[in-house]
């Protein structure tokens, strides 16, 4: 999860997520090369007596015309790769369903019966000792880590987002319509998310809260749940 004064990215803790990190320094590197060599023509404008007089230069016209194409084009290949992979789905281990509520999430776990509970923020007065302020749940969402899981989103009153930064995920969870989204939870640990679209007076006390186990406690809990 996020902490104070936190410079970069959480933790990568699924594939896309790592991808989206090693795009973002891509970018950011591209991005750094670019504005130095801006920096340097200027600079080199300023302190030489460069000629004035130069009408026609087609060796130099053709470098800025060819130059800023190979640059996005090495921008949109990786992009392009990102988009396709976080829009592929195959064969997924678990399917869960979000469904968003002013102001708390309902879950589904539609590969099990009678597996279905509502998940609420837990207020400030009743938080454990050592547990997070706005972000702890009563019900936590409990995935097999590196299992396929695929998340069906929906929201059932107006517009919200399912989001986990850590994990990569943000789909937006619109009335009537399923989306949906799918990650691969790489290590254990606990996740934290929040609702990322505006959503009425409690928006921000909308927190997701994923937890990933190895597959026999995953399996004990649900044999627990759908009891």
């Amino acid at each position: 999860m996020a902490n104070h004064s936190q410079f970069g990215f959480q933790d990568a803790s699924s594939p896309i997520m790592e991808e989206l990190v090693e795009f973002h320094d891509h970018a950011l590197m591209t991005a750094l090369a670019i504005c130095s060599l801006v920096l340097y023509l200027l600079t080199l404008m300023l302190t030489e007596k460069l000629s004035s007089s130069t009408v026609d230069a087609q060796e130099i016209e053709l470098v800025w015309t060819i130059l800023p194409a190979i640059v996005l084009i090495m921008l949109a290949l990786p992009s392009l790769q990102i988009l396709y992979m976080m829009d592929e789905i195959n064969e997924p281990d678990l399917t869960l369903k979000a469904i968003g509520h002013q102001w708390y999430w309902t879950y589904e776990y539609t590969d099990f019966k009678d597996l279905t509970f509502d998940s609420y923020m837990t207020p400030t007065a009743d938080l454990p000792l050592g547990h997070f302020r706005l972000l702890e749940v009563d019900h936590r969402v409990v995935v097999p880590m590196e299992s396929p899981v695929r998340v069906i989103v929906t929201a059932d009153d107006v517009l919200h987002s399912w989001a986990v930064p850590s994990l990569g995920v943000k789909t937006d969870a619109i009335p009537g319509r399923l989306n949906q989204t799918s990650f691969i939870a790489s290590r254990p640990g606990v996740f934290y998310g929040q609702c990322s679209e505006i959503c009425g007076a409690n928006h921000s006390f909308m927190p997701i809260v994923v937890e990933s186990a190895p597959l026999a406690n995953f399996e004990s809990w649900s044999s627990l749940l759908s009891s």
